[in-house]
């Protein structure tokens, strides 16, 4: 929990985040989390010409399968037993197979098709031969062919049929197919290690907290599970994050961004100011709100922020942009130049989709019922202030779905307030990474809490970098990152390996029925 979603989930896509207009009396929406993010800047990490991959993914190598999926998990009324297909992929390339209880890893898809993760989570299958281990990809339900009622259309109807659409029934999901994946292969002692970033970063660690029989460990990749019920002061987080990487970089864009705001009011308060602004960022229609200029601006520099990644560090071509304005010296011929480094060259700006995406619409039903994440912005910031307004969300919610979100239920069923304390007397085997440029890295774990629930994080990284696909280019500071985390996951399968043999031993199980993987150190 794109903490900013979505390189992602760990590149990207100025993403969709969806934000209602900045200046107006509205909430503001949760900004979407994802790994992946979009392809929205221009010299896009994964364009042509970018740096060579080190991945080893094949799309040929992985194997589709659906799971008869329970609709309802934790009832027993007659339409909970209703069933759907959900989608599920396998790479057992590198597996060393059942016979040595060779490793799973398990990738837990969030809010988006589970297409989108394939090519851009690099982590599986980067490591998957070294660890011997076979990789599973689950889509999220409600997301890509993982959709119930038969129909997207019937699924998303009304709050009847989304009711099942939430993070508990999602990692119950994930436990069915994993229990059932490995009955399968009769792997019922290959370990699991989950895999999430973002929002699935979030479920990862929860799923191993709450599947602890199913899943040894679990690696949270920018999870910003402390994002619930105010244990980040709402205006401390996200916005500000996003300003402060911006201040670093140059304090003459910070200050250009933080004065244009007004200055796009004025002039859409003047007679024709609308036509003014259209011409002025070369619009693909003509504006009929200032609040379309302003989301689209909001998106381009919280998606640069959440995306900061080398080698382009999309932060650092905007305000780029912004400081070396040749074609006008006001301040919004620098913001227009800055939307054009970050855009590339292009005919027309400014074009907001005419659709929503299954993401934009899966994403905004989530945040208005367990994933309430109280994002507001401060005084200080270079966007527009923002209080975040509880009432005012849950009116905002009811009017759309016509039932309430439960703003308390995620530190009622997974916890977070006080986590050092909890998580420090049985919690085991997870590793909350984090970039600290991202800004959802404020609800973040950002210390150990103990010597095998962990945080590593990087000071120059950004969303979910440590998970997406390795490159040539790739600093020292994040592929040590990643060996770091490859480390720590050996010693998780060493102890348990080790234990198995122990365990096999007092029970008299024969030692031909539990072999092991050799060499994991």
């Amino acid at each position: 929990m794109n903490p900013l979603i979505s390189l992602l989930q760990c590149l990207l896509i100025a993403i969709s985040l969806f934000i209602t207009p900045p200046v107006s009396a509205s909430p503001l929406n949760i900004p979407r989390l994802s790994p992946t993010g979009r392809t929205f800047e221009h010299g896009d990490y994964f364009a042509d010409g970018q740096p060579k991959a080190l991945s080893n993914f094949g799309p040929n190598d992985f194997e589709t399968f659906y799971y008869k999926q329970t609709l309802d998990h934790f009832n027993y009324r007659p339409d909970s037993f209703s069933t759907f297909q959900q989608r599920y992929l396998i790479n057992s390339k590198y597996w060393g197979s059942s016979n040595v209880s060779a490793p799973i890893l398990a990738y837990l898809g969030a809010e988006e098709p589970i297409d989108d993760d394939l090519s851009v989570i690099g982590f599986l299958s980067e490591n998957a031969n070294q660890l011997q281990a076979l990789q599973i990809f689950i889509e999220h339900r409600y997301y890509g062919k993982s959709i119930p009622f038969g129909s997207r259309e019937e699924a998303f109807q009304n709050a009847s049929t989304l009711g099942y659409f939430n993070s508990a029934q999602a990692i119950a999901d994930y436990a069915e197919i994993l229990i059932h994946v490995k009955k399968q292969l009769r792997a019922e002692h290959s370990p699991v290690i989950v895999i999430g970033g973002s929002y699935g970063g979030m479920l990862a660690s929860w799923f191993r907290l709450k599947y602890p029989h199913v899943a040894l460990g679990a690696l949270a990749s920018s999870a910003p599970i402390l994002y619930f019920d105010n244990i980040i002061p709402p205006e401390k987080g996200y916005y500000s994050i996003a300003t402060k990487d911006f201040r670093e970089v140059s304090e003459t864009c910070y200050q250009t961004i933080k004065k244009s705001w007004s200055e796009i009011d004025e002039i859409a308060s003047q007679p024709e100011g609308l036509s003014v602004l259209s011409r002025k960022f070369q619009t693909c229609s003509q504006l009929l709100k200032s609040s379309v200029l302003e989301d689209y601006l909001m998106l381009m520099y919280t998606g640069a922020a959440q995306y900061n990644r080398p080698p382009r560090y999309p932060v650092t071509v905007v305000c780029g942009g912004i400081d070396g304005a040749s074609h006008g010296n006001d301040t919004l011929s620098k913001i227009f130049a800055g939307v054009v480094a970050y855009r590339g060259n292009e005919s027309c700006y400014v074009n907001p989709p005419k659709n929503k995406s299954e993401t934009d619409v899966g994403w905004r039903w989530q945040t208005c019922s367990d994933m309430v994440m109280p994002i507001g912005i401060s005084n200080d910031s270079m966007f527009p202030a923002n209080q975040f307004d509880l009432k005012e969300y849950v009116e905002s919610c009811k009017a759309q779905y016509g039932v309430p979100p439960r703003p308390h239920w995620a530190t009622t069923y997974f916890g977070g307030h006080d986590i050092k304390l909890v998580l420090s007397r049985f919690a085991s085997n997870i590793i909350f990474s984090n970039g600290l440029r991202d800004p959802y890295s404020s609800g973040g774990v950002l210390e150990n809490i103990s010597d095998t629930v962990v945080a590593v994080h990087t000071k120059n990284g950004s969303h979910c970098l440590d998970i997406v696909g390795a490159n040539t280019t790739d600093p020292d500071w994040l592929v040590n990152q990643r060996k770091v985390e490859v480390k720590i996951i050996k010693g998780w399968l060493s102890n348990y390996y080790a234990e198995l043999r122990a365990y096999s031993n007092n029970k008299s199980i024969p030692l031909q029925t539990i072999k092991t993987v050799e060499g994991i150190h």
